[in-house]
């Protein structure tokens, strides 16, 4: 029984990709750098779509490499991130509305100022213009549609979506 369970525990590290995560504070020494375009997914740890959304991201390869080489890729938990985000010279923080609360960063990124819509992507040139928006499911297909629209983040890089 303890094997079977050790391998079901193991399997996940073997089978799906890892997608590259960065921190806001490393962003803006990497972007000097090295520049590339920016990703911020916005999720929170109660939206099942959001779980399935990164499931079915990490299961393919091809597109977990793309994102890695061609981009800085931030996930950003909304209601449970407390530390203080400074981007592009501005301090955004956590509020706290009793028991919960919201991060500033994510109703800045939201269109929808009074309840964001889960999961959210951010697409930014390596100069932090937006290029792109997208609330709800992504698929990765949809992922891959998107990341074809940004050309500069392949120059130099042999992974494409």
């Amino acid at each position: 029984m303890k094997t079977v369970l050790i391998v079901l525990l193991i399997i996940p590290c073997w089978v799906f990709s890892q997608i590259r995560t960065i921190s806001f504070s490393d962003l803006e020494r990497l972007r000097k750098e090295h520049p590339k375009p920016v990703i911020i997914h916005l999720y929170t740890d109660w939206c099942t779509v959001c779980t399935m959304e990164c499931f079915e991201l990490t299961k393919d390869e091809k597109l977990v490499k793309a994102l890695n080489e061609g981009f800085y890729f931030m996930s950003f938990e909304a209601e449970k991130t407390k530390e203080t985000i400074r981007f592009q010279g501005k301090d955004f923080h956590y509020i706290a509305n009793g028991k919960s609360g919201i991060h500033e960063f994510a109703l800045a990124l939201s269109r929808n100022k009074s309840q964001p819509v889960y999961p959210l992507w951010v697409f930014l040139d390596q100069d932090f213009n937006l290029l792109d928006y997208h609330e709800g499911f992504l698929s990765p297909s949809g992922l891959r549609n998107k990341l074809k629209e940004i050309p500069e983040a392949y120059s130099g890089s042999e992974a494409k979506p």
